[in-house]
């Protein structure tokens, strides 16, 4: 399966949740997400090695829903009015074993400037 492409927008200073759900098979259903985790880091540019910011599931930035198949990307009204950068790639994937891991999306992201800093 191919990472599909998704272009993602934080507003900054406001709270951001955005909701995926990941669905397979012919019918599509959603994927049992049960005992798997996710991680997903941004970028400035594909071959930096500095992180711009990383969301997991360890760290509470992704949470996964079980046999609903769907994934919640998250980042508190702090998290975003502290983002000091404009755009950025990158990709998430959701991993059900070491030797098992799933590429789900890709693409870019950017950061829409907060005008109003309380």
């Amino acid at each position: 399966m191919a990472a599909s492409k998704y272009s993602i927008r934080i507003e900054q200073g406001a709270t951001f949740s955005l909701p995926i759900t990941w669905k397979a098979g012919e019918p599509a259903v959603p994927v049992d997400l049960t005992g798997r985790t996710a991680r997903m880091d941004i970028r400035a540019k594909l071959t930096d090695t500095v992180v711009l910011l990383s969301l997991t599931t360890e760290n509470g930035r992704i949470t996964l829903g079980t046999t609903d198949g769907v994934i919640t990307l998250h980042l508190t009204a702090i998290e975003t009015a502290a983002l000091t950068w404009a755009a950025g790639v990158y990709d998430l994937e959701i991993v059900s074993s070491p030797d098992d891991v799933t590429r789900l999306l890709k693409g870019t992201i950017t950061v829409s400037p907060e005008v109003t800093r309380g």
